[in-house]
């Protein structure tokens, strides 16, 4: 923000001593501040082929990129909800993210390490970090931090942090550091997918309404995730894309927030996260009018947008909105004198 002309205005009318002053500050040398430790964490290789309730572990490494010695560390990993700490440590304590943003929740492990790191030297657990995929695991994450500041689990509503019982979480030297070794550590964190093998299922349920002539009638379509998986997708887009279709003989009064128009009997419908919880999902009400007595009238509803190789029931991938809009007088009428 600028200062504005009242607080930048230069003073006059000062005495000398004032001046003297500030010339005796000018000439103290300033000293530098302390440069930051330059710590990196290793590149971490992707995790495939993990069975749903088994466990894993992988390999954690550690640098101090810089020039002094770092006396003491955090080492923090954080993974995707499917998985869970499958050991604990006494000296890192256990908590849990909620769900902010487009963030997904995640379960957070953050570790004091109380001994020094030398410079140059390229460092690893003494013992692998275990993790454990739990029966809903699917396509998750891990993430591990070092820096020299304890962890601050923020104000989102985070779980009490909950200390280890098991043996210290500690790191050992394993060699000096090559250049190879400072381009596998090139920041503070590092990130990578952890692939279970699971499977999910996603349902589309519809809507059985009836009604007459210039009712407006409210038939909600469902999308649900019948597991066992919980499903991630693509950050920042919908977990899937739901198709709805207008049955003949309606019009739309009201679609649901989620929905877009593709065309006046045609509407495309997305997710409030890119993330799908087993049993969760979503609910589009549309409310609609009849605006024509067509007898019993269908519109069809679908999936679309990404795809579902880990879905492999297909009978409930599609659904009906079933209207009863009741007979047209005329026809009922031209019908009831053949009749006779």
């Amino acid at each position: 923000m600028r200062i504005s002309d009242s607080r930048s205005r230069v003073l006059r009318g000062g005495t000398a001593a004032v001046a003297a002053a500030l010339v005796a500050v000018a000439a103290v040398p300033a000293f530098a501040a302390d440069p930051e430790p330059d710590l990196g964490v290793g590149t971490i290789a992707p995790v495939e082929g993990v069975q749903p309730g088994s466990s894993f572990s992988t390999p954690l490494t550690f640098l101090n990129k810089g020039e002094a010695e770092v006396p003491e560390v955090w080492v923090t990993y954080a993974v995707s909800p499917g998985l869970k700490a499958d050991e604990t440590h006494k000296n890192c304590t256990y908590y849990t993210v909620p769900s902010y943003d487009e963030m997904p929740a995640s379960n957070v492990a953050s570790c004091k390490i109380e001994q020094p790191l030398k410079p140059g030297v390229v460092y690893g657990t003494a013992k692998s970090v275990s993790l454990k995929a739990l029966g809903s695991a699917f396509r998750e994450d891990l993430r591990v931090t070092i820096g020299t500041d304890a962890p601050d689990p923020g104000d989102g509503g985070s779980s009490e942090p909950v200390p280890g019982t098991g043996d210290p979480l500690t790191l050992v030297e394993k060699a000096p550091a090559t250049d190879t070794d400072r381009q596998n550590h090139p920041e503070p964190g590092a990130k990578a997918k952890v692939n279970v093998a699971n499977t999910a299922d996603f349902a589309l349920t519809g809507a059985e309404v009836k009604g007459k002539v210039g009712d407006k009638v409210t038939a909600t379509v469902k999308f649900a995730n019948k597991g066992p998986a919980r499903v991630q997708g693509v950050r920042d887009e919908s977990v899937t894309t739901v198709d709805v279709h207008i049955p003949k003989g309606t019009s739309v009064v009201k679609a649901h927030g989620f929905c877009d128009a593709v065309t006046k009997t045609h509407y495309r419908c997305g997710t409030s996260q890119s993330w799908v919880d087993v049993n969760g999902g979503e609910s589009y009400p549309f409310v609609l009018r009849i605006d024509k007595a067509v007898g019993r009238t269908t519109g069809e509803v679908s999936f679309t947008g990404q795809e579902r190789p880990f879905d492999h029931n297909a009978t409930n991938d599609t659904a009906q909105i079933l209207i009863e809009t009741g007979k047209d007088a005329s026809t009922a009428t031209g019908s009831a004198a053949r009749q006779s």
